[in-house]
């Protein structure tokens, strides 16, 4: 008896610890306590009917009546069986409880997933979450299951791709990496892999301990940037994933945001989704640039007036435009298993205000906006010129992001204009009526964000 009432007050110590400390502790004691309860009631069921059992039984082997002492000594077995019971399961709650609220702190571990398309900025966005030291940061992972995995556009085959999509980015979000393992190429072995796209986008991948000695005999395709480091061994990164406070995953290859209820709905989980949009005529000037060969008739159209555009090349650009838009219109509806786990962004005003749209994003997520975080910011930010090459984050952000306007030829800008209108006309941007709108900057192409926009 001593027994069973020394753990109940164990017990009662550590929920009254924990809920001094945090509700979400109290509610991860109050669910496991009535696991616990529950356990406790059908294991003493068990032993009870157990012990009522012993007497009959050895009445009926021996064909006399039971001693008291076989009973006794049955009940003191079964007490110490209770015992070692309890003890594993307090085990077992305080070890979830430590892996839960991470290192003492008791605040919740969040899962950040930046959802948006290609040339919006988004790895600009996602270092806001790099730069944060108590987060695993990926830079689109799922870039090998589209390498690997061939789907024909639309139709089955897109709800197939985003079905494969979800399920991966599920097991990412748990810190499961070693799911990569069956995309990338080459395959990885002993868990060692220098094709990891794009590592030295992701600081936890290029940090200690995951950042092991450099080989001279190994090639690594894409290789950390400040210092020189060894193959990926997933393994190592697994366990820097789950050492970490927090997760975050960056991808432009989700759009259909109803694909992702069963995330948001994982109990496992804690998502945030941040979609973040860019006026679809800056990001078809950027994508010219970026992916010229992709867009060689369209430039030819646009300076020559040859090869017309194909009316497949426009039905896809308005497809996209429309996928973005029902994903937004959904989060904006406020579902109830999305309510308050949505945000619309956009990229023109991450650029003109970015430490105010960062603190935003992190208010949102629930987590704390760092000083590297906000010295990154500055720094990155406030460059004299935009940054070399076509992935730079560094930019004068508040001056860039309009400098598409002078790029673009205006019959381009029609076109975006005539297939993406109900999704510009969500997001507040204005459309152009003439070359000389286009080109006059005091000519505000972006209405004022809406305060709806975080749910």
């Amino acid at each position: 008896m001593e027994i069973r009432c020394a753990l109940p007050q164990d017990f009662r110590e550590l929920l009254h610890c924990l809920k001094m400390r945090s509700k979400y502790a109290v509610l991860l004691v109050f669910v496991v306590g009535l696991v616990i309860i529950e356990k406790e009631n059908n294991f003493i069921s068990r032993v009870s009917d157990k012990l009522k059992q012993s007497p009959q039984v050895l009445t009926e082997a021996n064909g006399t009546e039971a001693s008291s002492a076989p009973a006794e000594n049955d009940s003191l077995a079964s007490l110490q069986e209770l015992d070692a019971a309890f003890s594993q399961l307090k085990s077992h709650l305080h070890n979830v409880t430590l892996q839960l609220v991470g290192n003492g702190d008791l605040r919740p571990r969040r899962h950040v997933l930046l959802m948006a398309t290609t040339r919006t900025g988004s790895s600009f966005v996602g270092e806001f979450f790099n730069q944060q030291g108590s987060i695993f940061y990926l830079f689109e992972p799922l870039w090998h299951i589209e390498r690997t995995v061939t789907f024909e556009p639309g139709g089955a085959n897109a709800v197939g791709s985003a079905l494969v999509y979800r399920d991966v980015l599920k097991q990412l979000l748990l810190c499961d990496l070693y799911i990569l393992e069956s995309f990338i190429l080459p395959a990885p072995e002993d868990h060692l892999t220098p094709f990891m796209f794009r590592r030295g986008s992701s600081r936890s991948l290029c940090e200690e301990p995951v950042c092991t000695p450099s080989s001279k005999k190994v090639f690594e395709k894409y290789h950390c940037k400040n210092r020189r480091c060894g193959p990926l061994n997933v393994t190592l990164a697994v366990e820097a994933c789950q050492r970490k406070q927090h997760v975050a995953l960056k991808t432009v290859r989700i759009r259909q945001l109803e694909f992702l209820q069963p995330l948001v709905e994982d109990p496992r989980l804690d998502v945030r989704i941040i979609q973040l949009v860019r006026d679809p005529r800056a990001v078809l000037a950027s994508r010219m640039v970026a992916f010229s060969g992709k867009y060689e008739t369209w430039k030819k159209w646009a300076s020559e007036g040859e090869a017309p555009l194909q009316e497949e090349e426009v039905q896809r650009l308005r497809g996209n435009c429309e996928s973005i838009r029902l994903s937004a219109e959904l989060g904006l509806r406020r579902p109830g298993w999305l309510r308050g786990r949505y945000m619309l962004v956009r990229y023109e005003d991450v650029a003109r205000a970015p430490l105010q749209k960062a603190e935003e994003m992190y208010r949102f997520a629930g987590l704390p906006l760092t000083p590297q975080v906000k010295e990154w910011i500055g720094k990155n930010t406030q460059a004299p010129h935009d940054g070399s090459g076509v992935y730079s984050t560094r930019k004068n952000s508040s001056e860039q992001f309009e400098k598409w306007r002078f790029s673009i030829p205006f019959k381009l800008a029609q076109v975006v204009q005539d297939a993406c209108a109900p999704a510009m006309q969500l997001f507040g941007y204005k459309l152009a009526s003439s070359p000389a709108a286009l080109a006059n900057r005091s000519f505000s192409l972006l209405e004022e964000a809406q305060p709806s926009w975080v749910t």
